[in-house]
């Protein structure tokens, strides 16, 4: 009964993010009467949104072992190319949309077609098509913010109201991809090979797995998450903005490792990097709330990051 009981408890990596979640969201609830309200609530989630499903799949890759520095840039590129669609060249807004969708997703095949096929480190490539995407962005927008965005585009950044509190409509989606990644992580047998490959990568190609097929297959889906995340933005703001998304890639890296995810692969949960999204989320609201300068804001998210990282080489080496 007894190791029945333990089986169903959550790890240790998804546990001691939600501690320390729970720690923080209760020092901050002292120090400031707003904070715990559904209101509150309702913004950090709102304000995580993007880069909580930016951070989806930079989950998929970092559980390969791999990492991903494009992301931001890659969304930012995303939101400019449907948001000029819908604006410049009067496409249809849906259709708009799926093109972006479409860019990021082509780019986040070219990432791992790179990885895959030249066996180029992943932060070689991903560093490369970051810039590629930066500039992409920058010479297609001419560096202006696409205005005058069609209203059907921003559906997911209007809001409806539960009780008191008005939730916008990009939160449930962030909230249905987590529950749909984590089903396919956990339930499919395509979901265990992302697992096997980032633990070893030689013994999952030694059973039948076609690991780089697996691996493009992670990268693709990491660029349709990062179109995803591209129309919450546009949705969100309203415009296309090509300096979106500038620290989108440190700040989801954040949130994947102090949600438990090894840099080293094969280790993780999407339960994790919510958890994390939600930490890094919880403390720049508290600290708001407090009053704190932003650049201190910045300071604690460095020092939370680092000390994720430690655990994880120290757990590493003790594994």
């Amino acid at each position: 009964m007894n190791a029945r009981l333990l089986d169903r408890l959550p790890p240790v990596s998804t546990l001691g993010p939600f501690i320390a979640l729970v720690v923080a969201s209760l020092f901050f609830a002292s120090q400031s009467d707003r904070f715990l309200t559904g209101q509150n609530f309702s913004l950090i989630l709102q304000q995580v949104m993007i880069v909580g499903v930016i951070a989806l799949g930079q989950t998929l890759i970092v559980l390969t072992a791999g990492i991903d520095l494009s992301c931001g840039m890659v969304m930012a590129l995303g939101s400019v190319v449907m948001s000029k669609f819908a604006v410049d060249m009067g496409i249809d807004p849906y259709v708009a949309i799926a093109c972006g969708i479409a860019v990021c997703t082509a780019i986040g095949a070219l990432n791992g077609a790179l990885v895959t096929r030249i066996k180029l480190p992943a932060f070689i490539v991903t560093l490369g098509t970051m810039n590629i995407a930066f500039a992409l962005t920058q010479i297609y927008s001419g560096a202006q913010t696409v205005t005058d965005v069609p209203e059907s585009m921003m559906f997911f950044g209007n809001t409806f109201q539960l009780g008191q509190t008005s939730i916008t409509y990009g939160t449930v989606l962030m909230i249905a991809l987590y529950i749909l990644t984590w089903l396919f992580l956990r339930d499919t047998a395509p979901g265990r090979h992302v697992y096997a490959v980032g633990n070893n990568p030689e013994s999952a190609r030694l059973t039948g797995i076609a690991t780089d097929k697996v691996m493009l297959g992670v990268y693709m889906a990491a660029g349709l998450f990062y179109g995803i995340a591209s129309m919450l933005s546009v949705a969100r703001m309203g415009v296309g903005d090509p300096q979106a998304g500038a620290t989108d890639n440190l700040d989801s890296i954040t949130a994947v490792v102090i949600g438990g995810t090894s840099l080293f692969g094969g280790r993780g949960s999407i339960v994790g990097t919510l958890i994390g999204v939600l930490i890094v989320g919880v403390f720049r609201n508290g600290l708001t709330l407090m009053g704190v300068p932003s650049v201190y804001q910045v300071l604690v998210t460095g020092v939370l990051v680092i000390l994720a990282v430690a655990t994880d080489q120290l757990t590493h080496k003790k594994g």
